[in-house]
C-alpha cells in the first residue's frame, strides 16, 4: 500500500523511490468486480473515441460533472482547436495551398495525436469518478491502462490533498510527454508531416495559434478571443511550458474562465470555424470552385462583397480513421520534471491581432501559388 501524499515533498520521495524500482513491472491482483471496471472503462473509452467531435463533447461533459478536474475544460478548448485545425485541411484556402496528399497527412498526424491523448486521459478520468463514487480511491486500476506512474503518484496527491492546479499540470506534462514518442518522434511522422516543407511552410504562416472564443456581453456580439502561438511545435520543453501559459490564461483569469464556459456552453463544437465567427466563416461552400482567389478578408473582417470562408464541419470533412494499439511504455525517466510545476510562465492572452495577420498571410500565399501555376500555364 503507498504511502499517503499530502505534500509536494512526499511526492518527490514517491517518485524517486519508483525510480529505483523502474524495472518491477507486476501488476496489482484484480478482483472480479475490478476486472469488470476495466472493461467497462475501456469500453466506454472506446465509444467516446470515435473522432474529435466526440472526444471534444467528451471531456466537456466530464468537466460539468467534475469541475475540480481543470484539464478536463483545457484539454476541451484545446481539442475544439485541434478539430478546427482538421477541417481546415479541407477548408476555403488550405485546399488551395496543400496538395491532397499532404492534406491526408496532416490530418492523419492530428487524428492520431488526438486519439492517443483521449485513450490515455479519459480512463483516469473515468477511474477517479468512480473513486468519487466509491468514496474511496481506485487508481491501483491505473497501471491496467498503462498509465504513467508519474500519473498514479499525482493522483493519490489529488485525493489527499485536492490540488487542482497541481493535477492540471501534472497532466499537461504527462500528455506532451506521452505524445513525444509515439508521434513527435515516430519516424513515420517524422518522414510524411514534421520534416517536410509543407510542415515549415504551416509554420512559418503562423498555423499553431489556440484560441479561446470567450463572450463579454449578447449572445449576438462576435465572440471575442484569447489565446496564443506556438513556436517550436516539436519541442517537447515549449510544448510544456505552452500547455501551462494555456491553463494559466484559462484558470487564473475570471473574466476569461466565465466568458469562455459561457461561450463553450451556447456552441456544441462541430469543427466548424462557423462556431465561434459565423460573420466570417460558413458551413457552406459559397465561391465559384474554378475562379482565381481575391483577398476577402482585412482586421478579421469581409470586405465589401466578399464571400464568407468555408470552414466544414467535422462530419463532412472527415471520415472516422480505425486506429492501431497505442506503443506500450512509460514515458516517465526522471522524477526532474517535478521542476516543471515551479517554472513561471506569462500570457496576455493576445491573440486577435496575430491571428487576423495569419488568416491575410494565407490568403497572399494562396493568391501568390496560384499567380505562379499560371505564369507556369502561359
Amino acid at each position: 500500500m503507498p504511502f499517503l501524499l499530502n505534500s509536494f515533498s512526499d511526492v518527490k520521495k514517491e517518485l524517486k523511490n519508483k525510480m529505483k524500482k523502474k524495472n518491477s513491472s507486476h501488476l496489482p491482483r484484480l478482483s472480479e468486480r475490478d476486472k469488470r471496471w476495466i472493461d467497462l472503462i475501456k469500453e466506454q473509452t472506446r465509444q467516446l473515441n470515435q473522432n474529435n467531435v466526440t472526444r471534444t463533447k467528451a471531456y466537456f461533459q466530464f468537466y460539468l460533472k467534475h469541475p475540480e478536474i481543470h484539464w478536463a475544460f483545457l484539454g476541451h478548448m484545446v481539442s475544439r482547436n485541434v478539430g478546427w485545425n482538421m477541417t481546415d485541411l479541407k477548408g476555403e484556402l488550405l485546399t488551395k495551398l496543400l496538395p491532397e496528399s499532404d492534406q491526408k497527412d496532416f490530418y492523419s498526424f492530428l487524428e492520431r495525436g488526438s486519439w492517443l491523448i483521449f485513450q490515455d486521459v479519459f480512463p483516469q478520468f473515468l477511474i477517479y469518478e468512480l473513486s468519487v463514487r466509491s468514496r474511496q480511491e481506485m487508481f491501483h486500476l491505473l497501471p491496467h491502462f498503462h498509465t504513467s506512474t508519474f500519473m498514479e503518484t499525482m493522483w493519490r496527491y489529488f485525493w489527499n490533498s485536492g490540488d487542482q492546479s497541481a493535477l492540471a499540470i501534472a497532466m499537461v506534462i504527462n500528455e506532451q510527454s506521452y505524445l513525444e514518442k509515439r508521434l513527435i518522434q515516430n519516424p513515420h511522422y517524422k518522414k510524411i508531416v514534421t520534416g517536410t516543407v509543407s510542415f515549415k511552410m504551416y509554420d512559418f504562416l503562423n498555423l499553431n495559434n489556440t484560441i479561446f472564443p470567450y463572450r463579454t456581453g449578447d449572445k449576438r456580439e462576435k465572440a471575442s478571443l484569447a489565446g496564443a502561438a506556438l513556436r517550436y511545435f516539436t519541442s517537447l520543453h515549449e510544448r510544456i511550458l505552452f500547455g501551462k501559459k494555456l491553463y494559466s490564461l484559462l484558470f487564473q483569469q475570471e473574466r476569461i474562465l466565465s466568458g469562455v464556459l459561457k461561450w463553450a456552453h451556447e456552441h456544441p463544437h462541430t469543427g466548424s470555424r462557423k462556431d465561434y465567427w459565423p460573420d466570417l466563416f460558413n458551413d457552406v461552400n459559397e465561391s465559384f470552385p474554378r475562379s482565381l482567389y481575391k483577398r476577402r478578408v482585412k482586421n478579421c473582417e469581409l470586405r465589401k462583397g466578399a464571400e464568407r470562408l468555408y470552414s466544414p464541419p467535422l462530419k463532412y470533412a472527415w471520415p472516422n480513421t480505425p486506429h492501431e494499439e497505442a506503443e506500450s511504455g512509460d514515458w516517465f525517466e526522471d522524477w526532474h520534471v517535478l521542476d516543471y510545476f515551479h517554472k513561471e510562465v506569462s500570457l496576455d492572452g493576445e491573440i486577435l491581432n496575430n491571428y487576423c495577420k495569419t488568416i491575410e498571410k494565407i490568403e497572399l500565399a494562396v493568391m501568390a501559388k496560384e499567380a505562379l501555376l499560371l505564369r507556369e500555364e502561359e
